[in-house]
């Protein structure tokens, strides 16, 4: 069904199996039961939904235009429009030619799904150091609050009943 989603939006391959890696490593944070699973694979799946349109910074707001569009939830709505770094506050925003709008992710899922797209490269798994040496064109504190990201969600990986993913490649 996702996948169908981003197809019909125009997604190519790779960002379809982008998505697909991005979906498999949020779900190694799912341990938790205050963690909403079907929102964290919808969100994985269809966080990159806008880049049918563009690649620029502004696929999150065209992504997040495109599920309003087709109908889809605001939870999942939300997911999309939050997923870029840690978030962008309006003010980050307006400075980078975005509608200057809060894109900072509030619930646990939203912060799940953008913790996982930023260890993520492709399909490939990557550190968060390798994560933070990419977040310079975000900005100081928009880098910080990458890792800062990193460090509050970390613990949720080694919660008992997680999902372990078998689609990524190693570290």
């Amino acid at each position: 069904m996702h996948e169908d989603i981003l197809r019909g939006a125009g997604c190519d391959e790779g960002v379809i199996a982008h998505c697909r890696a991005v979906t498999a490593a949020a779900l190694e944070y799912t341990g938790s039961s205050a963690i909403d699973r079907n929102l964290v694979v919808a969100g994985g799946m269809l966080h990159d939904l806008g880049r049918s349109r563009t690649h620029a910074l502004a696929h999150a707001e065209a992504g997040a235009g495109c599920a309003r569009a087709l109908g889809l939830p605001d939870e999942v709505v939300r997911v999309i429009r939050r997923h870029i770094g840690a978030g962008l506050t309006a003010e980050e925003c307006a400075l980078l030619g975005l509608l200057p709008a809060d894109a900072v992710p509030r619930r646990l899922e939203e912060r799940v799904v953008a913790h996982a797209d930023n260890l993520t490269k492709g399909t490939r798994a990557i550190t968060l150091e390798e994560r933070m040496d990419r977040s310079v064109v975000l900005g100081r504190k928009a880098a910080v609050r990458v890792f800062r990201l990193g460090l509050d969600l970390e613990p949720l990986r080694h919660l008992p009943g997680r999902q372990v993913s078998t689609q990524r490649t190693d570290r």
